[in-house]
């Protein structure tokens, strides 16, 4: 069951964007792509996620010179798959990288195995078991899950993680508003999602 709440922020996100006037936007998501996205993709947006992706889709633009991302917004319609599978392994992708080449590992996986290639098996097996995150603009992204709505927004670089908005409403204000201020002591974001909160 969608919930109210999570509709009315996913709402109020797109709105924020819009007002931007930074991108053009297409006709939103219908049911019946949800479903196709969520079935070959196997996982349930958040709601506030879904109702701002159901409010109209952010089109890209042409990427500027040393820009990371050439389509920050994941195309949920039509894209390449192969690049939304990517934009989607991302987070688990930048841990492993941390655990082969720098040394990272998780303490609630126990003892870290010498040999590297058996860390680094290990490594895999339990990222299996984490909550699944979804891109909401390059590498920015939300927690999955039906029922659930207004987590913070994740800014996520291999096991440099970061907040970058209490929730969607918040993110579209701190990545897009050329307005934003500072952050003041009542900006106090806290991550509920497991493992990934660990590494804030």
């Amino acid at each position: 069951m969608i919930s109210y709440e999570g509709v009315r922020l996913g709402a109020e996100a797109a709105r924020r964007l819009a007002e931007t006037g930074l991108y053009e936007f297409e006709p939103g998501l219908t049911d019946l792509e949800f479903e196709r996205i969520e079935r070959e993709y196997g996982f349930e947006f958040a709601d506030d996620h879904r109702a701002f992706l159901a409010a109209g889709l952010p089109v890209n633009v042409p990427p500027e010179d040393g820009q990371t991302w050439s389509r920050p917004w994941p195309e949920w319609r039509g894209g390449d798959l192969d690049s939304l599978r990517r934009q989607l392994d991302w987070p688990v992708e930048g841990v492993l990288l941390d655990v082969e080449h720098n040394g990272f590992w998780y303490e609630g996986w126990g003892e870290r195995p010498v040999d590297e290639a058996a860390a680094l098996d290990a490594a895999r097996h339990h990222l299996l078991e984490v909550p699944l995150l979804v891109p909401v603009y390059a590498h920015r992204y939300l927690p999955a899950g039906q029922g659930s709505f207004g987590h913070p927004v994740l800014s996520m670089w291999q096991t440099d993680i970061i907040y970058y908005g209490l929730d969607l409403v918040d993110y579209m204000h701190q990545e897009f508003d050329e307005a934003r201020g500072e952050f003041d002591e009542s900006w106090s974001p806290r991550a509920t999602v497991p493992f990934w909160r660990d590494l804030l």
